[in-house]
């Protein structure tokens, strides 16, 4: 964050800032975290002085005050960038609403769900625990062997029947498990 802000207030000026500004810290008392100060408190002081260190390099920026974060906020702000967005496009001639990127990505997702699919199929029917590249081999996906780990490390971390056994930080040498 340090060097993004960096950035914004000498980097180059082709862009405005937006802050989102919630007045209400938690639900309940907040504890200090100083003498009358509260990471809450911490938090409005970084949000003033960040837009103050901007605003004195000529930096612009808009903050946008909401009450507290609650379903009702967060829809209004998807709503507002949402409309923001499209308006902004139409201004630039851009049609915001055919972004084949966004659709090449939502078909590599597809293709790592079905990926996901078939990895749980094998496992549920394999007693023993198999090794990373054992596992890609049955799937017939060697040179998808970083998704194949990715996708049991996301299952096993969320308690989907998926065990890791090793170091995660040398997958190679990992054995995977399936638990009913």
């Amino acid at each position: 964050m340090v060097t993004f802000v960096q950035q914004l207030r000498d980097g180059v000026a082709n862009f405005f800032a937006i802050f989102i500004e919630v007045l209400e810290d938690r639900n309940g008392p907040s504890i200090n975290v100083e003498p009358e100060v509260t990471s809450g408190d911490f938090l409005s002081g970084f949000l003033q002085g960040t837009r103050q260190a901007l605003y004195d390099n000529n930096r612009d920026s808009i903050t946008i005050t909401i009450p507290q974060v609650n379903s009702k906020t967060i829809g209004s702000l998807i709503a507002l960038f949402e409309r923001a967005v499209g308006f902004y496009a139409s201004l630039i001639n851009v049609n915001a609403y055919n972004q084949p990127g966004v659709e090449a990505g939502k078909k590599a997702a597809e293709a790592l769900l079905d990926l996901q699919r078939k990895i749980l199929s094998i496992l549920r029917n394999t007693n023993l625990p198999i090794n990373l590249s054992e596992l890609t081999e049955k799937l017939e996906t060697t040179d998808q062997i970083e998704h194949v780990y990715k996708i049991v490390r996301h299952l096993a971390a969320n308690n989907r029947g998926v065990y890791l056994q090793g170091n995660l930080g040398n997958p190679a040498e990992l054995n995977i498990a399936y638990r009913h």
